[in-house]
Protein backbone atom coordinates (compact mmCIF):
# COMPACT_ATOMS: atom_id res chain seq x y z
CA UNK A 1 0.00 0.00 0.00
CA UNK A 2 1.22 3.38 -0.18
CA UNK A 3 1.86 4.22 3.52
CA UNK A 4 3.33 1.03 3.53
CA UNK A 5 5.78 2.32 0.86
CA UNK A 6 6.16 5.69 2.50
CA UNK A 7 7.09 4.02 6.11
CA UNK A 8 10.00 1.41 4.04
CA UNK A 9 10.84 4.69 2.03
CA UNK A 10 11.88 7.04 5.21
CA UNK A 11 13.60 3.90 6.85
CA UNK A 12 15.76 3.97 4.38
CA UNK A 13 16.64 7.45 4.28
CA UNK A 14 17.12 6.98 7.86
CA UNK A 15 19.08 3.86 7.80
CA UNK A 16 21.53 6.09 4.89
CA UNK A 17 22.03 8.97 6.77
CA UNK A 18 23.32 7.72 10.06
CA UNK A 19 25.88 5.32 8.24
CA UNK A 20 27.25 8.38 5.97
CA UNK A 21 27.66 10.91 8.64
CA UNK A 22 31.20 9.57 9.58
CA UNK A 23 32.30 10.32 6.66
CA UNK A 24 31.12 13.89 5.84
CA UNK A 25 31.55 14.68 9.68
CA UNK A 26 34.97 15.87 9.24
CA UNK A 27 33.63 18.39 6.32
CA UNK A 28 31.45 20.43 8.29
CA UNK A 29 33.09 20.03 11.88
CA UNK A 30 34.69 23.04 13.35
CA UNK A 31 37.98 22.82 13.16
CA UNK A 32 40.07 22.77 16.91
CA UNK A 33 41.96 25.29 18.44
CA UNK A 34 45.90 25.19 18.65
CA UNK A 35 46.33 27.50 21.37
CA UNK A 36 44.10 25.29 23.63
CA UNK A 37 45.74 22.35 23.00
CA UNK A 38 47.86 20.82 26.04
CA UNK A 39 51.60 21.53 25.77
CA UNK A 40 54.17 20.53 28.04
CA UNK A 41 55.14 23.60 30.81
CA UNK A 42 58.08 25.19 30.94
CA UNK A 43 58.67 24.12 34.47
CA UNK A 44 58.28 20.53 33.02
CA UNK A 45 60.21 21.20 30.01
CA UNK A 46 63.05 22.54 32.26
CA UNK A 47 62.61 20.10 35.48
CA UNK A 48 62.44 22.11 37.85
CA UNK A 49 60.51 19.88 40.30
CA UNK A 50 62.74 17.41 39.79
CA UNK A 51 66.30 19.20 40.87
CA UNK A 52 67.44 21.14 44.18
CA UNK A 53 67.77 25.17 42.89
CA UNK A 54 68.67 26.20 46.02
CA UNK A 55 72.30 24.96 45.79
CA UNK A 56 74.54 26.00 42.95
CA UNK A 57 75.36 24.00 39.76
CA UNK A 58 77.97 21.51 40.11
CA UNK A 59 77.30 21.58 43.79
CA UNK A 60 80.35 19.96 45.51
CA UNK A 61 83.10 20.82 42.52
CA UNK A 62 85.24 23.69 41.14
CA UNK A 63 83.46 27.23 41.88
CA UNK A 64 81.05 27.94 38.94
CA UNK A 65 81.98 31.12 36.35
CA UNK A 66 79.95 33.65 36.61
CA UNK A 67 80.33 36.34 33.82
CA UNK A 68 79.39 40.18 33.98
CA UNK A 69 78.78 42.81 31.93
CA UNK A 70 77.22 46.25 32.53
CA UNK A 71 75.73 48.53 30.65
CA UNK A 72 75.37 52.51 32.11
CA UNK A 73 71.84 53.81 31.28
CA UNK A 74 72.56 56.96 33.01
CA UNK A 75 74.61 58.81 35.85
CA UNK A 76 71.82 60.70 37.92
CA UNK A 77 73.48 63.08 40.73
CA UNK A 78 76.99 63.72 42.32
CA UNK A 79 76.61 64.90 45.26
CA UNK A 80 79.74 66.58 47.23
CA UNK A 81 77.59 66.59 50.73
CA UNK A 82 76.22 62.83 51.41
CA UNK A 83 79.54 62.17 49.20
CA UNK A 84 77.67 59.53 47.33
CA UNK A 85 76.31 59.26 43.59
CA UNK A 86 73.77 58.05 41.79
CA UNK A 87 73.64 55.50 38.57
CA UNK A 88 71.24 53.75 36.74
CA UNK A 89 72.42 50.95 34.95
CA UNK A 90 71.49 46.87 33.01
CA UNK A 91 73.42 44.78 34.95
CA UNK A 92 74.14 41.05 33.11
CA UNK A 93 75.35 37.87 34.80
CA UNK A 94 76.16 34.51 32.08
CA UNK A 95 76.51 31.29 33.91
CA UNK A 96 75.69 27.46 32.85
CA UNK A 97 73.36 25.33 34.74
CA UNK A 98 72.80 21.87 33.19
CA UNK A 99 69.75 21.49 34.88
CA UNK A 100 68.14 23.74 33.15
CA UNK A 101 69.35 22.44 30.15
CA UNK A 102 66.28 20.59 27.83
CA UNK A 103 65.75 19.16 24.42
CA UNK A 104 65.21 21.32 21.07
CA UNK A 105 65.50 20.58 17.68
CA UNK A 106 66.20 24.28 16.28
CA UNK A 107 68.47 25.14 19.52
CA UNK A 108 66.26 28.27 20.43
CA UNK A 109 66.35 29.65 23.87
CA UNK A 110 63.49 30.19 25.79
CA UNK A 111 63.17 33.44 27.47
CA UNK A 112 61.21 34.27 31.23
CA UNK A 113 60.55 37.16 33.40
CA UNK A 114 60.59 37.49 36.80
CA UNK A 115 58.34 34.99 38.17
CA UNK A 116 60.84 31.73 37.22
CA UNK A 117 63.80 33.86 38.48
CA UNK A 118 62.21 33.04 41.96
CA UNK A 119 62.33 28.75 41.46
CA UNK A 120 65.49 28.57 39.96
CA UNK A 121 69.57 29.72 41.50
CA UNK A 122 70.48 33.04 40.65
CA UNK A 123 73.92 34.89 41.91
CA UNK A 124 73.49 36.51 44.95
CA UNK A 125 74.92 39.84 44.16
CA UNK A 126 74.83 43.04 45.84
CA UNK A 127 76.37 46.37 45.53
CA UNK A 128 79.33 47.19 48.51
CA UNK A 129 78.97 51.04 50.51
CA UNK A 130 75.35 50.93 48.56
CA UNK A 131 73.06 53.24 50.50
CA UNK A 132 69.83 52.30 48.27
CA UNK A 133 69.22 50.40 45.29
CA UNK A 134 66.39 49.15 43.77
CA UNK A 135 65.07 47.12 40.87
CA UNK A 136 62.53 48.64 38.67
CA UNK A 137 59.43 47.66 38.31
CA UNK A 138 57.63 49.48 35.76
CA UNK A 139 55.17 48.28 34.60
CA UNK A 140 56.33 45.15 35.48
CA UNK A 141 59.77 44.09 37.66
CA UNK A 142 62.66 45.03 34.83
CA UNK A 143 64.11 41.19 35.13
CA UNK A 144 64.80 39.00 32.17
CA UNK A 145 65.49 35.06 31.83
CA UNK A 146 66.96 33.66 28.84
CA UNK A 147 67.80 29.68 29.21
CA UNK A 148 69.59 28.06 26.37
CA UNK A 149 68.87 24.01 25.56
CA UNK A 150 72.58 23.36 26.98
CA UNK A 151 71.89 25.50 29.53
CA UNK A 152 73.60 28.59 29.78
CA UNK A 153 71.81 31.09 30.99
CA UNK A 154 70.98 34.93 30.90
CA UNK A 155 70.17 37.03 33.65
CA UNK A 156 69.42 40.36 33.41
CA UNK A 157 67.97 43.24 35.27
CA UNK A 158 67.71 46.99 34.97
CA UNK A 159 69.08 48.88 38.68
CA UNK A 160 68.98 52.10 40.10
CA UNK A 161 71.74 52.45 42.69
CA UNK A 162 73.31 54.91 45.43
CA UNK A 163 76.37 53.77 46.38
CA UNK A 164 79.44 55.73 48.48
CA UNK A 165 82.06 57.96 46.67
CA UNK A 166 85.30 59.17 48.53
CA UNK A 167 85.64 62.55 47.30
CA UNK A 168 89.25 64.87 48.21
CA UNK A 169 88.32 68.07 47.74
CA UNK A 170 91.25 69.63 48.44
CA UNK A 171 91.61 70.86 45.33
CA UNK A 172 87.85 71.67 45.43
CA UNK A 173 86.94 73.59 42.89
CA UNK A 174 89.27 72.41 40.06
CA UNK A 175 88.95 68.65 41.41
CA UNK A 176 88.90 65.79 39.65
CA UNK A 177 86.67 62.71 40.99
CA UNK A 178 87.22 59.16 40.75
CA UNK A 179 84.43 57.02 42.13
CA UNK A 180 83.45 53.63 41.93
CA UNK A 181 80.69 50.94 42.36
CA UNK A 182 81.30 47.40 43.41
CA UNK A 183 79.47 44.38 42.27
CA UNK A 184 80.11 40.89 45.07
CA UNK A 185 78.64 37.85 45.87
CA UNK A 186 77.45 37.82 48.99
CA UNK A 187 76.73 34.40 50.33
CA UNK A 188 79.57 32.68 47.92
CA UNK A 189 83.36 33.11 48.54
CA UNK A 190 85.49 31.94 45.72
CA UNK A 191 85.71 28.59 46.27
CA UNK A 192 82.16 28.25 45.17
CA UNK A 193 81.56 30.92 42.94
CA UNK A 194 84.26 32.98 40.48
CA UNK A 195 82.95 36.65 39.89
CA UNK A 196 84.54 37.85 36.57
CA UNK A 197 83.97 40.66 33.44
CA UNK A 198 82.90 38.55 30.58
CA UNK A 199 84.30 40.70 27.71
CA UNK A 200 87.40 42.08 30.34
CA UNK A 201 87.08 45.99 29.76
CA UNK A 202 84.69 45.76 26.41
CA UNK A 203 82.38 44.64 29.11
CA UNK A 204 81.45 48.04 30.18
CA UNK A 205 79.14 50.35 28.19
CA UNK A 206 78.05 53.41 28.26
CA UNK A 207 75.03 55.91 26.81
CA UNK A 208 76.91 58.51 24.91
CA UNK A 209 74.32 61.06 25.74
CA UNK A 210 75.00 60.43 29.88
CA UNK A 211 76.27 64.32 30.49
CA UNK A 212 76.68 65.84 34.31
CA UNK A 213 75.18 69.48 34.76
CA UNK A 214 79.12 70.32 36.64
CA UNK A 215 81.19 67.19 35.43
CA UNK A 216 82.95 66.12 32.33
CA UNK A 217 82.90 62.36 32.36
CA UNK A 218 86.47 61.41 31.45
CA UNK A 219 86.54 57.72 31.74
CA UNK A 220 85.18 54.72 32.56
CA UNK A 221 86.91 51.49 33.13
CA UNK A 222 86.88 47.91 35.00
CA UNK A 223 88.99 46.31 37.24
CA UNK A 224 88.91 42.84 39.39
CA UNK A 225 89.88 41.92 42.87
CA UNK A 226 89.65 39.86 46.05
CA UNK A 227 88.28 41.14 49.06
CA UNK A 228 88.97 39.73 52.62
CA UNK A 229 86.47 39.60 55.46
CA UNK A 230 87.97 37.73 58.89
CA UNK A 231 84.56 35.94 59.40
CA UNK A 232 83.62 34.26 56.09
CA UNK A 233 87.01 34.62 53.53
CA UNK A 234 88.03 35.98 50.08
CA UNK A 235 85.11 37.19 47.61
CA UNK A 236 85.44 38.29 44.09
CA UNK A 237 84.94 41.86 43.75
CA UNK A 238 84.25 44.01 40.51
CA UNK A 239 84.61 47.67 40.14
CA UNK A 240 83.22 50.10 37.87
CA UNK A 241 85.60 52.93 38.02
CA UNK A 242 84.69 56.14 36.26
CA UNK A 243 86.98 59.70 36.54
CA UNK A 244 84.92 62.99 36.53
CA UNK A 245 86.41 66.23 35.98
CA UNK A 246 84.70 69.33 37.01
CA UNK A 247 83.44 72.38 34.99
CA UNK A 248 85.05 75.82 36.75
CA UNK A 249 83.07 77.98 34.19
CA UNK A 250 80.17 77.94 37.15
CA UNK A 251 82.46 78.93 39.61
CA UNK A 252 84.23 81.33 37.77
CA UNK A 253 80.67 83.24 37.14
CA UNK A 254 79.60 82.65 40.97
CA UNK A 255 82.53 82.85 43.19
CA UNK A 256 85.44 83.60 41.50
CA UNK A 257 85.37 86.67 39.70
CA UNK A 258 83.02 88.70 41.91
CA UNK A 259 85.32 87.89 45.06
CA UNK A 260 88.01 89.58 42.87
CA UNK A 261 85.49 92.27 41.90
CA UNK A 262 85.07 93.32 45.55
CA UNK A 263 88.62 93.28 46.15
CA UNK A 264 89.30 95.65 43.25
CA UNK A 265 86.34 97.55 44.53
CA UNK A 266 88.10 98.11 48.13
CA UNK A 267 91.24 99.68 46.14
CA UNK A 268 89.22 102.87 44.91
CA UNK A 269 89.23 104.16 48.59
CA UNK A 270 92.92 104.58 48.26
CA UNK A 271 92.51 107.57 45.65
CA UNK A 272 89.36 108.99 47.86
CA UNK A 273 90.87 111.75 49.84
CA UNK A 274 91.43 110.48 53.53
CA UNK A 275 89.55 113.39 54.93
CA UNK A 276 86.49 111.79 53.00
CA UNK A 277 85.63 109.88 56.39
CA UNK A 278 81.74 109.09 54.77
CA UNK A 279 83.00 107.92 51.56
CA UNK A 280 86.05 105.57 52.61
CA UNK A 281 84.45 103.97 55.52
CA UNK A 282 81.15 102.67 54.10
CA UNK A 283 83.43 101.43 51.36
CA UNK A 284 85.42 99.72 52.97
CA UNK A 285 83.02 97.96 55.18
CA UNK A 286 80.71 97.10 52.39
CA UNK A 287 83.23 95.18 50.34
CA UNK A 288 84.40 93.22 53.48
CA UNK A 289 80.26 92.46 54.23
CA UNK A 290 80.18 91.32 50.59
CA UNK A 291 83.31 88.77 50.65
CA UNK A 292 81.75 87.30 54.07
CA UNK A 293 78.31 86.41 51.90
CA UNK A 294 80.38 84.98 49.27
CA UNK A 295 82.41 83.09 51.55
CA UNK A 296 78.95 81.95 53.84
CA UNK A 297 77.04 80.76 50.19
CA UNK A 298 80.03 78.89 49.49
CA UNK A 299 80.39 77.00 52.27
CA UNK A 300 76.60 76.24 52.60
CA UNK A 301 76.90 73.95 49.47
CA UNK A 302 80.07 71.97 50.62
CA UNK A 303 80.06 69.06 53.31
CA UNK A 304 81.84 70.45 56.50
CA UNK A 305 85.37 68.63 55.56
CA UNK A 306 88.34 69.19 58.38
CA UNK A 307 91.09 70.52 55.93
CA UNK A 308 90.62 73.36 53.27
CA UNK A 309 89.55 74.21 49.93
CA UNK A 310 91.16 75.39 47.07
CA UNK A 311 88.44 77.96 47.23
CA UNK A 312 88.95 78.73 50.59
CA UNK A 313 92.43 79.79 49.84
CA UNK A 314 90.97 82.18 47.41
CA UNK A 315 88.39 83.49 48.97
CA UNK A 316 89.67 84.07 52.34
CA UNK A 317 92.94 85.74 50.68
CA UNK A 318 90.54 88.00 48.77
CA UNK A 319 88.96 88.75 52.36
CA UNK A 320 92.22 89.57 53.94
CA UNK A 321 93.00 92.35 50.72
CA UNK A 322 89.68 93.80 51.48
CA UNK A 323 90.38 93.58 55.44
CA UNK A 324 93.43 94.97 54.92
CA UNK A 325 92.47 97.85 52.76
CA UNK A 326 89.76 98.93 55.82
CA UNK A 327 92.96 98.82 58.19
CA UNK A 328 95.04 100.67 55.99
CA UNK A 329 92.55 104.05 55.96
CA UNK A 330 92.25 103.20 60.11
CA UNK A 331 96.01 103.77 60.12
CA UNK A 332 96.04 106.80 57.91
CA UNK A 333 93.44 108.14 59.62
CA UNK A 334 95.20 107.41 63.02
CA UNK A 335 98.33 108.88 61.55
CA UNK A 336 96.28 112.30 60.02
CA UNK A 337 94.60 112.95 63.40
CA UNK A 338 98.04 112.41 65.53
CA UNK A 339 99.68 114.63 63.40
CA UNK A 340 96.96 117.22 63.58
CA UNK A 341 96.93 116.90 67.49
CA UNK A 342 100.44 117.84 67.60
CA UNK A 343 100.47 120.76 65.69
CA UNK A 344 97.76 122.26 67.20
CA UNK A 345 100.03 122.08 70.73
CA UNK A 346 102.65 123.45 68.21
CA UNK A 347 100.56 126.82 67.53
CA UNK A 348 99.61 126.87 70.78
CA UNK A 349 103.37 127.46 71.96
CA UNK A 350 104.44 129.25 69.36
CA UNK A 351 104.15 133.42 68.62
CA UNK A 352 103.13 135.19 65.50
CA UNK A 353 104.97 135.05 62.63
CA UNK A 354 104.79 138.26 61.98
CA UNK A 355 107.13 138.88 64.65
CA UNK A 356 109.98 137.52 62.11
CA UNK A 357 112.39 139.73 60.85
CA UNK A 358 114.28 138.08 58.10
CA UNK A 359 112.44 135.92 56.00
CA UNK A 360 115.62 134.77 54.74
CA UNK A 361 116.24 132.65 57.49
CA UNK A 362 113.54 130.36 57.08
CA UNK A 363 115.35 128.75 54.27
CA UNK A 364 115.31 125.28 55.15
CA UNK A 365 117.95 122.72 54.25
CA UNK A 366 117.03 120.38 51.14
CA UNK A 367 119.08 117.52 52.84
CA UNK A 368 117.18 117.66 55.82
CA UNK A 369 113.27 118.55 54.98
CA UNK A 370 113.43 117.25 50.85
CA UNK A 371 112.39 120.95 50.49
CA UNK A 372 114.81 123.71 48.55
CA UNK A 373 112.90 126.85 50.16
CA UNK A 374 109.54 128.05 52.05
CA UNK A 375 107.16 130.68 50.94
CA UNK A 376 106.97 133.24 53.28
CA UNK A 377 103.35 133.68 52.96
CA UNK A 378 102.20 130.43 53.62
CA UNK A 379 103.85 130.57 57.68
CA UNK A 380 100.56 132.59 58.31
CA UNK A 381 98.20 129.32 58.34
CA UNK A 382 100.21 127.30 60.56
CA UNK A 383 97.52 124.52 60.83
CA UNK A 384 95.52 124.69 57.54
CA UNK A 385 98.21 123.88 54.70
CA UNK A 386 97.31 124.02 50.92
CA UNK A 387 99.84 121.19 49.33
CA UNK A 388 99.31 118.95 51.90
CA UNK A 389 102.33 117.56 53.86
CA UNK A 390 104.80 120.13 52.87
CA UNK A 391 104.04 123.18 54.39
CA UNK A 392 102.93 121.18 57.85
CA UNK A 393 106.55 119.77 57.26
CA UNK A 394 108.25 123.13 56.87
CA UNK A 395 106.02 124.52 59.87
CA UNK A 396 107.78 121.86 62.29
CA UNK A 397 111.36 123.14 60.35
CA UNK A 398 110.85 126.62 60.82
CA UNK A 399 109.96 126.44 64.70
CA UNK A 400 113.64 124.63 64.83
CA UNK A 401 115.20 127.09 63.09
CA UNK A 402 113.46 130.36 63.77
CA UNK A 403 116.08 132.38 66.53
CA UNK A 404 113.09 134.32 67.62
CA UNK A 405 111.19 131.45 68.63
CA UNK A 406 114.05 129.26 69.63
CA UNK A 407 113.94 131.37 73.19
CA UNK A 408 110.68 130.40 73.70
CA UNK A 409 110.27 127.21 72.58
CA UNK A 410 113.14 124.73 73.30
CA UNK A 411 114.52 123.01 70.27
CA UNK A 412 113.25 119.02 71.15
CA UNK A 413 114.25 115.97 69.02
CA UNK A 414 110.50 114.77 69.04
CA UNK A 415 109.34 117.97 66.65
CA UNK A 416 111.41 116.84 64.20
CA UNK A 417 109.18 113.58 63.73
CA UNK A 418 106.38 115.83 63.53
CA UNK A 419 104.71 115.34 60.43
CA UNK A 420 104.23 111.88 58.59
CA UNK A 421 103.34 111.91 55.11
CA UNK A 422 100.09 110.04 55.29
CA UNK A 423 99.34 111.10 51.30
CA UNK A 424 102.49 108.33 51.08
CA UNK A 425 100.75 105.69 52.77
CA UNK A 426 98.17 105.74 50.03
CA UNK A 427 100.20 106.17 47.19
CA UNK A 428 102.36 103.20 48.21
CA UNK A 429 98.71 101.30 48.78
CA UNK A 430 97.83 101.78 45.06
CA UNK A 431 100.87 100.04 43.74
CA UNK A 432 101.48 97.59 46.80
CA UNK A 433 98.13 96.20 46.98
CA UNK A 434 97.27 95.46 43.10
CA UNK A 435 100.72 93.79 42.77
CA UNK A 436 100.45 91.68 45.85
CA UNK A 437 96.98 90.63 44.45
CA UNK A 438 97.94 89.74 40.98
CA UNK A 439 101.39 87.86 42.09
CA UNK A 440 98.56 85.85 44.73
CA UNK A 441 96.78 84.76 41.44
CA UNK A 442 99.41 84.10 38.98
CA UNK A 443 100.90 81.48 42.16
CA UNK A 444 96.90 80.41 42.72
CA UNK A 445 96.30 79.44 39.19
CA UNK A 446 99.95 77.94 38.53
CA UNK A 447 99.13 75.43 41.00
CA UNK A 448 95.48 74.28 40.68
CA UNK A 449 94.72 74.51 37.18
Amino acid sequence: SPTLMYSALTCCCLLFCFWISPLISPIYKRSPDMTKSSMTKSEQLLRIEDHDFTMRPAFGGPPIPVGVDVQVESLDTISEVDMDFTMTLYLRHYWKDERLAFPSTNNQSMTFDSRLVKKIWVPDMFFVHSKRSFIHDTTTDNVMLRVYPDGNVLYSLRVTVTAMCNMDLSRFPLDTQTCSLEIESYAYTDDDLMLYWKKGNESLNTDDRISLSQFLIQKFHTTTKLAFYSSTGWYNRLYIHFTLRRHIFFFLLQTYFPATLMVMLSWVSFWIDRRAVPARVPLGITTVLTMSTIITGVNASMPRVSYIKAVDIYLWVSFVFVFLSVIEYAAVNYLSTVQERKERKLRERLPCTCGISNPDEMMVDGQITGYGSIDIDSTGNYGIPENGGRQEQMLAQVALNNPQITGQVKPSRGYVNIWIDTHAIDKYSRVVFPGAYVLFNIIYWSIYS
